[in-house]
């Protein structure tokens, strides 16, 4: 063997692995950007899309709580249901982009070696983009309303890396499994569909009745979704603990979950895919 020549040993040890994590960088930047690109290519408005798609979920949530009257009447209340759209579609759109990740990059998979996890990691990352972009959206809102961040705003990057590891775990999980089982690209829409609803968007975890309340913060996003909308708007009283510890919970194991499995089946994909 030449001196200067790169030998690269796929998957031999969890040591190498993250090396070669860390030397693949650059191809993580480049399938971030890609995707980006990709997502809004001849499109009329681009980027703007990003704003759109929550600003028309939160007209229709908005409605829905002025006929079942959950809301007051004001911007306020549109602002109380984007603080809760934001997080919910940042970890909806990441987990349906990385778990058929995968399989809409086959023909990468099947011809280079590199550590197969940056690809889902790339779609995680084009949801945090269009997510960054929407909080534009907020920001705009809350001054039109007239509602102003409390101190509780340096709370907010927090409740996001929550919803990034939510996002991170399950997409990582979800991406393997759908490579071996196709099924699961059925399922996930109609999951996150079903999540939605769920989910404390409309309204606020504390609408719920109490004997009710114990079991539905076991929707690992309620902790998420209700401790992004305390950070946005403050209050006197913070989010219920119990929720938020469910979330960390659920995110810890979930990312452990996910990286195992994932990296459990990693070598087969190629043969699979």
């Amino acid at each position: 063997m030449s001196a200067g020549t790169l030998v690269i040993e796929p998957g031999r040890s969890a040591k190498n692995y993250w090396r070669d994590l860390w030397r693949y960088r650059e191809l993580l930047y480049f399938l971030t950007w890609r995707d980006i690109t990709v997502r809004y290519k001849q499109t009329a408005i681009g980027i703007a899309w990003a704003v759109i798609q929550p600003a028309l979920t939160m007209l229709v949530f908005v409605a829905f709580r002025r006929m079942t009257h959950l809301g007051a009447r004001g911007a306020s209340d549109a602002v109380l249901v984007l603080a809760a759209v934001l997080p919910w579609q940042f970890f909806s759109t990441a987990l349906s982009d990385s778990s058929g990740s995968l399989i809409g990059n086959s023909n990468l998979i099947s011809k280079v070696y590199f550590p197969r996890i940056i690809i889902p990691c790339a779609s995680i990352a084009t949801s945090l983009a269009d997510f960054t972009v929407a909080l534009g959206l907020l920001a705009v809102l809350m001054a039109w309303a007239g509602v102003a961040p409390s101190w509780s705003i340096v709370m907010l990057p927090a409740f996001t890396a929550l919803a990034l590891l939510l996002a991170a775990g399950s997409g990582l999980l979800l991406a393997a499994l759908n490579v071996r089982y196709r099924d699961f690209r059925y399922v996930i829409p109609f999951v996150v569909q079903f999540g939605l609803y769920l989910s404390p968007v409309a309204f606020k975890t504390s609408d719920i009745p109490a004997r009710w309340r114990g079991l539905y913060i076991l929707n690992p996003m309620a902790g998420v979704i209700d401790g992004f909308r305390w950070a946005i708007l403050g209050g006197a009283a913070p989010p219920d603990t119990s929720a938020i510890e469910v979330s960390v919970v659920a995110a810890a194991g979930l990312l452990l979950i996910g990286v195992w499995y994932f990296r459990r089946v990693e070598r087969t994909f190629a043969d699979v895919i």
